[in-house]
């Protein structure tokens, strides 16, 4: 089971607004170097949904190629059109992918009986496990739990990313876990508390930059030592809450670029930030240099 800081990278773009593989190749190798325990690309902070699926394969294998069976790489594969997501679920599973990120359908949404089949028809076409992604906030809907009891006993959905912030619904969850289904954080001010419930792990913006602090607050979580995780999440949740001043991943890129990495702007319609929230979030920064670092 994979488990520990699951890094959801960012993707550089070169001015013009292509891809920045050179800088993506540094960013695999900086977070291997600092302990990350898997990547996942082609997620919301990677800017998928403004990416074209040629561009995204390319991604996926120039990441799959670089990090070299040296640590898992995760790929978002979900849609809100099934048979698309099965295409991208057979597509990049035989290209090598270890896990998938599948998001439920969003705008559309759908109802109980439809999503138990989106994601079932998506994890039968698949030849590596899945994960399935639960963020209301983005998509408009959320996994009820009688759905969710159901697919956690499927061969081929391992886990899911739970980024609803609601410890109640979180709480729910974790009584579906297993040795065959596990629960990642997916919201990085509650990383501890997920874990202390029955979560192995969180696939995190913040650890875009803090990789190292964010591995060991996972380890020090999974192993039972709460005093030394809780410490190391107190003293990063300024900057955690401050990558989502505005919405993500434009404050992780910033971070990103102010700290040295060339992660470049942006694909409309997102945007620069404003100069206030840049000012805000250059001073949490600087303020916590020696916490990130």
């Amino acid at each position: 089971m994979l488990k520990g800081s699951i890094v959801a990278l960012v993707t550089p773009f070169n001015i013009d607004g292509s891809v920045n593989y050179e800088e993506l190749g540094k960013l695999i190798e900086y977070h291997i170097e600092n302990k990350t325990d898997g990547i996942c690309v082609l997620g919301t902070t990677g800017e998928a949904s403004t990416i074209p699926y040629d561009v995204q394969e390319e991604i996926l294998r120039f990441s799959i190629e670089k990090a070299n069976k040296r640590i898992p790489i995760i790929v978002g594969a979900g849609t809100n059109f099934t048979e698309k997501s099965v295409e991208l679920a057979k597509k990049y599973s035989n290209m090598g992918a270890d896990y998938l990120l599948v998001i439920t359908p969003y705008y559309n949404k759908c109802n109980d009986s439809g999503l138990y089949k989106h994601f079932t028809m998506i994890a039968e076409n698949s030849s590596c496990p899945i994960i399935l992604y639960n963020v209301p906030s983005r998509t408009g809907m959320s996994i009820n739990i009688s759905v969710l009891e159901k697919l956690a006993k499927h061969p081929n959905i391992c886990g899911v990313k739970e980024a609803s912030g609601n410890m109640e619904y979180s709480s729910q969850v974790s009584k579906l876990l297993s040795d065959d289904f596990a629960m990642y954080s997916g919201n990085d001010d509650i990383i501890v508390d997920m874990i202390s419930i029955g979560a192995v792990g969180v696939i995190s913006v913040l650890a875009n930059v803090a990789p190292k602090q964010v591995h060991n607050m996972c380890a020090f979580a999974n192993d039972g030592n709460y005093d030394e995780a809780y410490k190391i999440q107190k003293d990063l949740l300024d900057v955690a809450n401050k990558l989502f001043i505005e919405v993500n991943p434009i404050p992780v890129k910033e971070a990103m670029n102010y700290l040295g990495f060339n992660c470049g702007g942006y694909h409309l319609p997102l945007d620069y930030m404003s100069e206030d929230n840049k000012k805000v979030l250059i001073d949490t920064i600087d303020k916590n240099r020696s916490v990130i670092f």
